[in-house]
């Protein structure tokens, strides 16, 4: 996640290179452990995979030529292992650091044993190895599903160990306002990160006693918030082991004076990326401690990923409506009986490049509703039908815009669009969004953020612009379905 900030690149680099805490030695320890047992988890979850699928393949053509025994099973288990493990690690999952919303995990999960399954295949044809096509095509199923659960497991066990205390480092956050709240909410969920904030620091008198609530539906867990000026002695009295600073437009003398104060106490000190990016679009970014450095430069988007995509996109949203066609006729019929008018909504939405499309919802408020108003942030919005309640709180209220992923006005990833009078209003940053096609599901559309307005949380699809794929989007669409069903019930 990143967050508004205007610090000097140079100064950025040295206080990120400059802070190391001693007192931290028994949490890098624990990190390093913790790494170790991931890697180790990962090849044997691969290799173990791979195995499986060669023998499933030996016991289906157990009548035929084909005679793979344990020891080729075995070997084929080891050469993918080898390829995940080495891939996983040239990818930076091992780093310490976090993914949002967990979808980086995910993408690799299923992206790294493709490739490795693919380049066992490659190199059994190269060298005349007696290395099944059909066991290939097994373990291009099976390897994934196995290490995106070990993932999710290994992420639970992870959080369990740091509610307890193990291999977490406590954090201060400097700014109460909206990036401190992100910044919070971040850590709190980022189990990589292992930073726990334990104080939020701001220069307002107004806000001392005050806490910070995690951004979500439950709202469970807080900060406390303590007001500045920030010294060496107020920060002792914190005891924290990492300074970051997410305060917007912050001067150098006040961020000098942070990093002083930081420094003679030994925290380690972070400063959030820009995203005040003007006209210019986002590149690749630099992680500091699990948070974005954004540079600027165009996106490059693949010939084979738009392709892919757009395949991907006409086969799903062409299954779902003939497969969910009884579901429409029954939420259409129950949103006729509710109350008077179309069972089909209809607006103007703006998609990629700007350009106006119709976007089909099933309407979920009352005709004399005016069509183009915020949306409702409370399900008891009088605007609201009761089967509207329903099926906004599902999201069934979306199931249309399967058509216009058929047309092509949208995607089943990317964006949310918003209406042209928000659009209207948009900051030269927040326009980078429409520079992708938009789509039923994506970051933003996962995260607890999603109570809020899009415009207000554009770092959710300046990521995904910045690091969108094929496996990304199939990770998005993995983890949307339990989503949704976690918000129904």
């Amino acid at each position: 996640m990143s967050a508004s900030e205007s610090a000097a690149p140079r100064l950025l680099e040295a206080l990120a290179a400059s802070h190391r805490a001693v007192r931290g030695a028994p949490k890098l320890l624990f990190r390093r452990v913790l790494a170790c047992v991931e890697v180790s988890a990962d090849f044997l979850t691969c290799a173990a995979g791979m195995s499986a699928a060669c023998l499933i393949d030996n016991l289906l053509h157990a009548r035929s030529q084909i005679d793979f025994s344990l020891r080729g099973a075995a070997a084929a288990g080891m050469v993918v292992g080898l390829l995940s493990m080495l891939s996983l690690q040239r990818d930076g999952a091992y780093r310490e650091g976090g993914s949002l919303l967990q979808i980086r995990e995910t993408e690799r999960a299923i992206r790294i044993p493709v490739q490795a399954v693919l380049v066992l295949l490659a190199l059994s044809l190269l060298l005349n190895a007696r290395f099944s096509i059909a066991a290939a095509l097994i373990g291009l199923v099976i390897i994934p599903a196995l290490l995106t659960v070990q993932k999710l497991i290994f992420s639970s066990v992870v959080r369990a160990l740091n509610s307890m205390g193990y291999g977490v480092v406590p954090t201060i956050v400097y700014g109460a306002a909206g990036a401190g709240k992100r910044v919070v909410t971040a850590l709190i969920h980022s189990f990589r990160l292992g930073l726990r904030p334990v104080a939020v620091i701001d220069d307002d008198p107004a806000l001392d006693g005050s806490c910070i609530l995690e951004m979500g539906y439950r709202r469970r867990l807080s900060v406390p918030v303590r007001t500045g000026p920030i010294t060496p002695e107020f920060l002792r009295a914190c005891e924290g082991g990492v300074l970051i600073v997410a305060l917007p437009n912050l001067s150098p003398e006040r961020l000098a004076q942070a990093a002083d104060a930081a420094e003679q106490v030994g925290l380690r000190i972070t400063l959030l990326s820009g995203v005040e990016l003007q006209q210019q679009q986002c590149a690749l970014p630099v992680d500091v401690d699990g948070f974005s450095l954004t540079p600027t430069s165009g996106p490059f988007t693949s010939w084979h990923y738009a392709y892919s995509k757009r395949v991907l996109d006409v086969t799903l949203s062409s299954l779902l409506l003939i497969l969910a066609a009884p579901l429409f006729l029954m939420i259409a019929l129950l949103i006729r009986l509710d109350s008077p008018g179309s069972a089909l909504f209809i607006q103007k939405r703006v998609g990629q490049n700007g350009e106006l499309f119709d976007l089909y919802k099933f309407r979920s408020m009352y005709v004399n509703t005016p069509g183009y108003e915020c949306s409702p942030t409370s399900s008891r919005d009088p605007r609201i039908t009761k089967i509207g309640r329903i099926i906004r709180r599902t999201s069934l209220d979306e199931l249309p815009q399967l058509i216009n992923v058929l047309l092509g006005s949208m995607s089943m990833v990317g964006p949310r669009p918003e209406m042209p009078f928000i659009v209207r209003n948009y900051t030269s940053q927040q326009r980078q969004r429409l520079q992708v096609t938009p789509g039923i599901t994506g970051l933003w559309q996962l995260s607890a953020d999603r109570a809020f307005p899009i415009h207000h949380n554009i770092e959710y699809d300046l990521y995904y612009i910045r690091n969108r794929g094929i496996f990304m989007d199939i990770a998005i669409m993995v983890h949307t379905l339990p989503f949704a069903i976690r918000r129904g019930v």
